[in-house]
């Protein structure tokens, strides 16, 4: 796993021994930044399931001010750190050891972009969509970036934000959702 473009291109990314992680696809990752590479240059990023930390990371390296990763596991918030190390954006970067849902709500700051890259056998998809858009982290015309499983559904609308179309990518789909 590498960072594909920009600041850090071509830095190999660590990533945790294991299962519990399971780090998004260098194809899957390179199609996500076309589709918003206009919204990268200058934007606040949290990265909700941080895992390895490496789209964060991307959108450092492709111009953005800041990330902040979320991760309830230690091993992968120390991962994190040394990618952020790695890379040379431990500046740019903040990495937070807490339940995504006890960190969403309590969260005072505001996004341009938030990435939802959760484990794909659990609810968390949705709990996370849910509570972004009763909390109202994002800023006007703000991006949620979903990635997911095919064949898990995600079958309903967020009042306030336009869906895109899934863009499907081997088995694995991406929905954004546009803060209208």
């Amino acid at each position: 796993m590498r960072v594909i473009t920009g600041k850090a291109r071509g830095t190999q990314l660590k990533t945790p021994a294991g299962m519990e992680t399971r780090p998004t696809t260098d194809r899957v990752k390179e199609a996500l930044f076309s589709i918003i590479h206009f919204d990268i240059p200058g934007a606040r990023i949290l990265d909700l399931f941080g895992g390895t930390g490496q789209l964060g990371i991307e959108a450092l390296s492709r111009g953005a001010e800041k990330a902040v990763f979320v991760d309830a596991r230690e091993d992968a918030c120390k991962i994190i750190r040394e990618n952020l190390k790695r890379t040379k954006f431990e500046e740019q970067g903040s990495v937070i050891r807490c339940d995504y849902l006890d960190y969403l709500r309590r969260c005072k700051e505001h996004f341009d972009i938030v990435f939802l890259d959760p484990p794909y056998a659990e609810v968390f998809l949705e709990n996370a969509l849910i509570c972004i858009a009763e909390i109202d982290i994002l800023q006007t015309d703000g991006i949620i970036v979903t990635e997911r499983p095919l064949g898990k559904e995600l079958s309903f609308e967020l009042k306030g934000f336009t869906r895109s179309k899934d863009y499907k990518y081997g088995n694995t789909l991406l929905t954004l959702y546009r803060k209208d």
